[in-house]
């Protein structure tokens, strides 16, 4: 099944403190993202870690959204993020993208690391 599967790790996050240590703000965030995006979500499931950091995951017909946060991790905070979307139903990549960068925006991160991994293309 040829996809995109987008990651990013972000440092230095100036975004409100809130989503990073939050779940309360951090999950409907993330899944209004989804589906400001067009994108079918079939299950959320968001984890609160104490003292701080949230992690979860956003099904979606399409593959998944992942996000884990450490405010604890420098001047900022950390996170990781993971947009996975396949092609099964339609051309998504554009989606893909779009809501890629939208969830980077929202972390405002001050240095950004991101690597695109085209799936279920082989090179014969």
């Amino acid at each position: 099944m040829k996809g995109i599967h987008l990651i990013a790790d972000l440092y230095h996050c100036q975004c409100k403190t809130e989503i990073l240590t939050d779940l309360d703000v951090l999950e409907p965030e993330i899944v209004a993202a989804v589906q400001q995006a067009n994108m079918q979500v079939v299950g959320v499931r968001f984890h609160q870690f104490e003292p701080v950091g949230v992690t979860g995951v956003v099904l979606l017909a399409e593959s998944h959204v992942a996000v884990h946060t450490w405010p604890e991790q420098g001047e900022g905070g950390y996170v990781t993020l993971d947009v996975y979307v396949c092609n099964h139903t339609g051309e998504n990549r554009a989606k893909a993208e779009q809501l890629f960068e939208y969830l980077i925006a929202l972390f405002t991160p001050t240095d950004v690391e991101k690597t695109v991994v085209n799936r279920g293309i082989r090179s014969e």
